[in-house]
Protein backbone atom coordinates (compact mmCIF):
# COMPACT_ATOMS: atom_id res chain seq x y z
CA UNK A 1 0.00 0.00 0.00
CA UNK A 2 1.24 3.51 -0.71
CA UNK A 3 1.65 5.50 2.83
CA UNK A 4 -0.13 9.05 1.90
CA UNK A 5 -0.48 11.98 3.91
CA UNK A 6 -2.81 14.66 3.54
CA UNK A 7 -1.49 18.43 4.67
CA UNK A 8 -4.78 20.81 4.38
CA UNK A 9 -6.67 23.07 7.32
CA UNK A 10 -10.37 22.93 6.26
CA UNK A 11 -12.08 20.06 7.96
CA UNK A 12 -14.33 19.92 5.05
CA UNK A 13 -12.40 19.48 2.47
CA UNK A 14 -9.42 17.31 4.64
CA UNK A 15 -12.36 15.22 4.66
CA UNK A 16 -13.23 14.79 1.34
CA UNK A 17 -9.38 14.68 0.21
CA UNK A 18 -9.72 11.55 2.82
CA UNK A 19 -12.69 9.94 0.99
CA UNK A 20 -11.54 10.45 -2.44
CA UNK A 21 -7.89 8.83 -1.13
CA UNK A 22 -9.95 5.52 0.37
CA UNK A 23 -11.89 5.07 -2.96
CA UNK A 24 -8.71 5.01 -4.75
CA UNK A 25 -6.98 1.26 -4.97
CA UNK A 26 -3.48 0.89 -3.34
CA UNK A 27 -3.30 3.68 -1.26
CA UNK A 28 -4.09 4.44 2.33
CA UNK A 29 -3.71 7.08 4.58
CA UNK A 30 -1.74 7.56 7.33
CA UNK A 31 -1.91 10.86 8.42
CA UNK A 32 -4.44 13.83 8.29
CA UNK A 33 -2.81 17.28 9.21
CA UNK A 34 -3.80 20.14 9.28
CA UNK A 35 -1.11 22.35 9.29
CA UNK A 36 2.94 22.25 8.50
CA UNK A 37 3.84 21.89 11.66
CA UNK A 38 1.71 18.60 12.56
CA UNK A 39 3.10 17.37 9.58
CA UNK A 40 6.42 18.10 9.88
CA UNK A 41 6.34 16.43 12.96
CA UNK A 42 5.10 13.01 11.55
CA UNK A 43 6.84 12.77 9.00
CA UNK A 44 10.01 13.14 10.52
CA UNK A 45 8.92 9.67 13.09
CA UNK A 46 7.08 8.06 9.62
CA UNK A 47 7.94 6.86 5.92
CA UNK A 48 5.37 8.59 3.93
CA UNK A 49 5.31 7.49 -0.09
CA UNK A 50 3.15 10.51 -0.99
CA UNK A 51 1.65 13.37 0.53
CA UNK A 52 -1.23 15.29 -0.75
CA UNK A 53 -0.57 19.04 0.13
CA UNK A 54 -2.38 22.50 0.45
CA UNK A 55 -0.79 25.25 -0.69
CA UNK A 56 -2.98 27.89 1.24
CA UNK A 57 -2.65 27.37 4.99
CA UNK A 58 -2.89 30.14 7.74
CA UNK A 59 0.18 31.98 8.54
CA UNK A 60 1.86 29.37 6.29
CA UNK A 61 2.69 28.14 2.73
CA UNK A 62 2.91 24.26 1.52
CA UNK A 63 5.74 25.39 -1.21
CA UNK A 64 7.56 26.34 2.16
CA UNK A 65 7.22 22.57 3.48
CA UNK A 66 7.68 21.43 -0.21
CA UNK A 67 11.61 22.86 -0.08
CA UNK A 68 11.98 21.96 3.20
CA UNK A 69 11.27 18.18 2.50
CA UNK A 70 14.13 18.22 -0.19
CA UNK A 71 16.46 20.45 1.67
CA UNK A 72 16.14 17.67 4.17
CA UNK A 73 16.48 15.00 1.67
CA UNK A 74 12.65 13.48 2.80
CA UNK A 75 12.05 11.30 -0.06
CA UNK A 76 8.37 11.77 -0.25
CA UNK A 77 6.75 12.51 -3.83
CA UNK A 78 3.90 15.50 -3.29
CA UNK A 79 0.79 16.10 -5.26
CA UNK A 80 -0.36 19.92 -4.97
CA UNK A 81 -4.22 20.12 -4.03
CA UNK A 82 -4.69 24.14 -3.94
CA UNK A 83 -6.69 26.98 -5.37
CA UNK A 84 -3.65 29.07 -6.11
CA UNK A 85 -4.24 29.24 -9.95
CA UNK A 86 -0.87 31.15 -10.39
CA UNK A 87 1.55 30.16 -13.03
CA UNK A 88 4.00 31.42 -10.48
CA UNK A 89 2.90 28.98 -8.17
CA UNK A 90 2.42 26.22 -10.62
CA UNK A 91 6.08 26.52 -12.21
CA UNK A 92 7.60 27.00 -8.19
CA UNK A 93 5.76 23.61 -7.50
CA UNK A 94 7.29 21.65 -10.56
CA UNK A 95 10.67 23.50 -9.90
CA UNK A 96 11.01 21.73 -6.07
CA UNK A 97 9.62 18.43 -7.15
CA UNK A 98 5.83 18.09 -7.46
CA UNK A 99 4.58 15.27 -9.14
CA UNK A 100 1.01 16.83 -10.26
CA UNK A 101 -1.05 20.11 -9.12
CA UNK A 102 -4.74 19.78 -9.04
CA UNK A 103 -6.83 22.76 -8.50
CA UNK A 104 -10.22 23.09 -6.40
CA UNK A 105 -12.29 22.45 -7.19
CA UNK A 106 -11.85 19.44 -9.05
CA UNK A 107 -13.59 15.73 -9.98
CA UNK A 108 -13.16 12.28 -8.28
CA UNK A 109 -12.20 11.43 -11.66
CA UNK A 110 -8.84 14.08 -12.11
CA UNK A 111 -8.19 12.67 -8.51
CA UNK A 112 -8.10 9.11 -9.21
CA UNK A 113 -6.12 9.74 -12.78
CA UNK A 114 -3.36 11.71 -10.70
CA UNK A 115 -2.79 9.29 -8.01
CA UNK A 116 -3.58 6.22 -10.32
CA UNK A 117 -0.75 7.85 -12.46
CA UNK A 118 1.60 7.85 -9.79
CA UNK A 119 0.77 4.78 -8.46
CA UNK A 120 2.06 3.13 -12.15
CA UNK A 121 5.15 5.03 -11.97
CA UNK A 122 5.87 3.97 -8.52
CA UNK A 123 5.53 0.36 -9.36
CA UNK A 124 7.10 0.81 -11.76
CA UNK A 125 10.50 1.98 -10.08
CA UNK A 126 10.04 -0.74 -7.26
CA UNK A 127 9.89 -3.82 -9.87
CA UNK A 128 12.83 -2.59 -11.63
CA UNK A 129 16.63 -2.29 -10.91
CA UNK A 130 17.44 -0.69 -14.48
CA UNK A 131 14.88 1.22 -16.84
CA UNK A 132 15.01 1.16 -20.78
CA UNK A 133 14.46 4.45 -22.29
CA UNK A 134 11.18 3.34 -23.76
CA UNK A 135 9.92 2.26 -20.37
CA UNK A 136 11.28 5.78 -19.28
CA UNK A 137 9.58 7.43 -21.48
CA UNK A 138 6.34 5.93 -21.39
CA UNK A 139 6.75 7.09 -17.56
CA UNK A 140 7.64 10.40 -17.88
CA UNK A 141 6.30 11.52 -20.88
CA UNK A 142 3.12 8.68 -21.46
CA UNK A 143 5.07 8.23 -25.51
CA UNK A 144 2.69 5.56 -26.30
CA UNK A 145 -0.41 7.76 -25.46
CA UNK A 146 1.25 11.39 -26.58
CA UNK A 147 0.39 11.32 -30.26
CA UNK A 148 -3.48 10.29 -29.43
CA UNK A 149 -3.74 13.17 -26.78
CA UNK A 150 -1.85 15.77 -29.09
CA UNK A 151 -4.56 14.89 -31.75
CA UNK A 152 -7.07 15.73 -30.15
CA UNK A 153 -5.74 18.51 -27.96
CA UNK A 154 -5.15 20.25 -31.68
CA UNK A 155 -8.62 19.04 -32.76
CA UNK A 156 -10.64 19.30 -29.62
CA UNK A 157 -12.22 16.31 -28.33
CA UNK A 158 -16.10 15.70 -28.23
CA UNK A 159 -18.01 17.76 -26.21
CA UNK A 160 -18.80 16.18 -22.48
CA UNK A 161 -14.94 14.21 -22.99
CA UNK A 162 -12.36 15.19 -20.31
CA UNK A 163 -8.17 14.98 -21.90
CA UNK A 164 -7.21 13.33 -18.76
CA UNK A 165 -9.97 10.67 -18.95
CA UNK A 166 -9.11 9.75 -22.18
CA UNK A 167 -5.28 9.60 -21.17
CA UNK A 168 -5.80 7.33 -18.41
CA UNK A 169 -8.30 4.71 -20.36
CA UNK A 170 -5.84 5.16 -23.38
CA UNK A 171 -2.85 4.29 -20.64
CA UNK A 172 -4.86 1.37 -19.18
CA UNK A 173 -5.29 -0.25 -22.20
CA UNK A 174 -1.81 0.44 -23.45
CA UNK A 175 -0.29 -1.47 -20.09
CA UNK A 176 -2.96 -4.57 -19.53
CA UNK A 177 -1.67 -7.81 -20.34
CA UNK A 178 -4.80 -8.93 -21.73
CA UNK A 179 -5.45 -9.18 -24.93
CA UNK A 180 -8.86 -7.72 -25.07
CA UNK A 181 -10.87 -6.17 -22.39
CA UNK A 182 -14.09 -5.06 -21.55
CA UNK A 183 -15.79 -1.93 -20.38
CA UNK A 184 -16.22 -3.13 -16.99
CA UNK A 185 -12.76 -4.32 -16.71
CA UNK A 186 -11.73 -0.91 -17.35
CA UNK A 187 -14.07 0.47 -14.94
CA UNK A 188 -13.16 -1.68 -12.37
CA UNK A 189 -9.46 -0.81 -12.61
CA UNK A 190 -9.60 2.69 -12.80
CA UNK A 191 -12.73 2.96 -10.68
CA UNK A 192 -14.57 5.28 -13.32
CA UNK A 193 -18.25 4.66 -13.78
CA UNK A 194 -18.79 1.90 -16.49
CA UNK A 195 -21.12 4.69 -18.56
CA UNK A 196 -18.37 6.76 -18.64
CA UNK A 197 -15.82 4.43 -19.78
CA UNK A 198 -18.16 2.99 -22.50
CA UNK A 199 -18.55 6.57 -24.06
CA UNK A 200 -14.82 7.46 -24.47
CA UNK A 201 -14.50 3.64 -25.50
CA UNK A 202 -17.01 4.20 -28.23
CA UNK A 203 -15.51 7.49 -29.19
CA UNK A 204 -11.95 5.85 -29.41
CA UNK A 205 -13.43 3.05 -31.66
CA UNK A 206 -15.13 5.69 -33.67
CA UNK A 207 -11.77 7.44 -34.19
CA UNK A 208 -10.32 3.90 -35.08
CA UNK A 209 -7.88 3.95 -32.34
CA UNK A 210 -9.21 0.31 -31.24
CA UNK A 211 -10.21 -2.75 -32.13
CA UNK A 212 -13.64 -3.93 -31.27
CA UNK A 213 -15.13 -7.44 -30.93
CA UNK A 214 -18.55 -8.36 -30.12
CA UNK A 215 -18.83 -11.87 -28.11
CA UNK A 216 -22.21 -13.63 -28.07
CA UNK A 217 -23.38 -15.78 -25.31
CA UNK A 218 -26.50 -17.78 -24.27
CA UNK A 219 -28.24 -15.29 -22.51
CA UNK A 220 -28.23 -11.64 -21.95
CA UNK A 221 -26.71 -8.98 -23.73
CA UNK A 222 -23.25 -9.08 -26.36
CA UNK A 223 -19.97 -8.71 -24.53
CA UNK A 224 -17.67 -5.50 -26.35
CA UNK A 225 -14.19 -6.22 -26.00
CA UNK A 226 -11.62 -3.82 -27.03
CA UNK A 227 -7.69 -3.73 -27.79
CA UNK A 228 -5.38 -0.60 -29.14
CA UNK A 229 -4.89 -0.96 -32.33
CA UNK A 230 -1.55 -1.81 -33.82
CA UNK A 231 -0.52 1.72 -35.89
Amino acid sequence: MIKTMIVEDDPMVRDINSKFLNKVKGFTLKKAAANLTEAKEFILQNEIDLILLDVYLPNENGIDFLKWLRSNEIASDVILITADKSVERVREAFRYGGVDYLIKPFTFERFNESLSAFREKLNSYKSNETLEQIELDKLILNSKSSEIIEDELENNLEKGLNKYTYNSIINELNSTEAEYVTTEEVSEKLRIAKVTVRKYLDYMSKQEKLEKIIEYGRVGRPLYKYKIKNL
